[in-house]
């Protein structure tokens, strides 16, 4: 039987360690208790909030209605073909443990998105994307529950409308699924992404010319925890802004102002700038205020130096958007999700 807690602190279940209470909260272990969480919220007309590895979230604010845990496990290889396999993993799984799974396993396609923390049911939310892949390179499909009918339904690609760090569940079905299982297609056969430019530059100092797929995920392995910062001894949320896309005309513009700054082209008219070199050009990098401040080794992240409150770090989120907003013309937007 399900059991539901009232005014549980969500601070020590996020990676940035910043959080406020849960009106009501409860742990999944099994659909059952999806099931039965669906119905007590519907009798006791609640919203149901879900929970995954807390590692892309920002909770500035107290929860009303049932946050829902999310360890439901399990992986299986579902189904194989002459050259790949459709591999499924529960959405309480931590995704790096998939990966993993996956390499194990020898199947190829998901080697680049090893070490993103989380859930394998937030990566769909999220599209997550490293080393020039994103999740729907190799996504197959998902099941999900309606979280007011307890219903299934299953999700191809182009029902997730997959974009950039976004998908549908983060747009018009925000907070009506529950993401039960995902499905991958992957290769029997080695099918690497070895252009991006770190990874590529590691394998050639290290000589190495045909990577295994073990060997991809060990120099991501090295490549992060060079750069990023390990939640466990400074918390943090991961990358916590979106890399900014632009026109043509507008990167023009920029750039005579700041020649020297990065870009990333993404179609005929479109160019990405990485929000880390803009954050950074602002001042940012390094530079901390009370308990927050951005890692000095990557820009990007957002940590908690200790004992930061949501007010706080919601202060140095508008600050910092403020600034590029004045400096750039840019807006930026957080890629994790502040609640």
């Amino acid at each position: 039987m399900l059991t539901i807690e009232k005014n549980i602190d969500l601070t020590p279940y996020t990676t940035l360690k910043i959080g406020a209470p849960a009106e009501f909260f409860a742990v999944l272990k099994s659909r059952a208790d999806l099931i039965e969480a669906i119905a007590w919220a519907k009798k006791n007309k609640k919203a149901i909030w879900i929970l995954g590895g807390g590692s892309n979230v920002l909770i500035s604010k107290k929860i009303r209605g049932l946050v829902l845990k999310n360890e439901i496990k399990g992986m299986a290889i579902k189904k194989e073909y002459k050259q790949a396999v459709v591999v499924e993993a529960m959405s309480g799984e931590s995704w790096s443990g998939f990966v993993n799974y996956t390499v194990i396993n020898k199947l190829s396609g998901c080697e680049n998105l090893f070490l993103i923390y989380g859930t394998v049911g937030a990566a769909p939310v999220q599209n997550i994307g490293a080393y020039g892949v994103e999740l729907k390179d190799v996504f197959e499909s998902l099941v999900a529950v309606d979280l007011k009918t307890g219903r299934e339904k299953i999700f191809k690609a182009n029902d997730c409308a997959f974009g950039y760090r976004n998908s549908v569940f983060k747009g018009k079905l925000k907070g009506r699924y529950f993401i039960y299982s995902v499905a991958l297609r992957l290769s029997k056969k080695p099918i690497l992404k070895l252009d991006y430019g770190s990874l590529r530059e590691k394998l050639l100092e290290k000589g190495i010319k045909q990577p295994s797929s073990k060997e991809v995920i060990d120099i991501i392995f090295e490549i992060r925890n060079s750069k990023l910062p390990n939640p466990i001894n400074f918390p943090n949320a991961g990358s916590f802004f979106k890399n900014i896309e632009v026109n043509s005309s507008a990167y023009k513009s920029l750039l005579k102002l700041y020649p020297e700054m990065p870009s990333f082209p993404v179609s005929k008219n479109k160019v990405k700038i990485p929000a880390g070199w803009l954050i950074e050009k602002a001042g940012f990098k390094g530079k901390k205020f009370g308990p927050v401040g951005m890692y000095e080794k990557q820009a990007l992240i957002f940590v908690n130096f200790g004992g930061a409150s949501a007010k706080q770090a919601m202060a140095l989120v508008k600050k910092i958007q403020g600034v590029i907003k004045k400096k750039f013309g840019l807006d930026l937007e957080a890629e994790v999700n502040i609640i």
